[in-house]
């Protein structure tokens, strides 16, 4: 492999790394130019199985061998791999954050919204959140627990944050997601109404019912229908038009006086409730 020395967190070779903004990564005057930086070895795999395009890798020097042994398609990509010393990657984001183990990549292009809807029966949607670490965990519970696409809300974080990346642990890169279109949320829920989408909304209002009971119902429809499930803002939860327009509101069912969890441990439970084993 084409190993190249790092000796200082200032060489240009390694700005992406440590010199650009998420918003400058993202390149929104060149989108074909945009990037995002990769930690960890498991997303490094995980992002080269689903066919990400890598720019460069950068790693701790202890650990060089282990990334050649692990990822050995490196060896058949023609791009600079770089080495450092701790001291010199702790200067970047912190060893104990990456493991030693970084990439830039090309960012990935996300689908359209009618094509995710087209390709999707279980849908997860996001309103309104702002925490990538919460953005996403929500990734890696829908990949795991039975969601077929993720849909972000205009107003919500984006999902390539190198931290929302590592949170999901790649699994940003196995589900498909989109953005959405048009007018939120109206022009999403017509969307969805054309295609035979059931909605549910996870929130604490009145009309609410415990979530096995919405998936009872909507198996007693007797056909494999298409259900699509939204979570709010960490803060505020849904907007009160996207829950007017949800044909179902559904609760977690809880003890000891706790009302809510938050989103990244509801969607988890959620998911499995609504989407588990359909």
């Amino acid at each position: 492999m084409n190993f190249l020395r790092i000796e200082s967190v200032s060489d240009e070779r390694i700005r992406p790394y440590v010199g650009l903004s998420s918003r400058q990564l993202r390149n929104l005057l060149q989108p074909e130019n945009a990037q995002v930086i990769l930690e960890s070895l498991l997303v490094l795999q995980v992002a080269l199985e689903e066919g990400v395009e890598l720019l460069s890798v950068l790693v701790d020097e202890r650990h060089a061998k282990k990334l050649c042994e692990q990822i050995s398609q490196l060896e058949d990509l023609d791009i600079p791999i770089y080495v450092a010393s701790r001291e010199v990657l702790s200067g970047i984001t912190g060893i104990n954050v990456t493991r030693g183990y970084l990439a830039c990549a090309k960012r990935p292009r996300p689908l359209s919204q009618d094509e995710l809807l087209e390709r999707s029966r279980r849908l997860v949607v996001l309103e309104g959140l702002t925490d990538v670490s919460n953005v996403g965990a929500v990734f890696r519970s829908a990949a795991a627990l039975g969601a077929d696409g993720l849909l972000l809300a205009p107003s919500c974080a984006d999902p390539l944050n190198r931290r929302s990346i590592r949170v999901s642990m790649g699994t940003l890169f196995k589900l498909p997601w989109a953005r959405a279109e048009g007018k939120w949320p109206g022009d999403t829920f017509d969307r969805l109404g054309s295609r035979g989408f059931k909605t549910v909304a996870l929130a604490l209002s009145e009309s609410a019912r415990p979530v096995d009971q919405v998936r009872r119902e909507l198996d007693q429809t007797g056909e494999e229908g298409r259900t699509a499930l939204f979570f709010g803002t960490e803060g505020t939860g849904l907007t009160n038009e996207v829950l007017e327009r949800c044909d179902y509101h559904a609760i977690i069912p809880m003890e000891r006086g706790v009302d809510s969890l938050n989103v990244a441990a509801s969607s988890a439970v959620a998911c499995y409730a609504l989407f588990g084993g359909r």
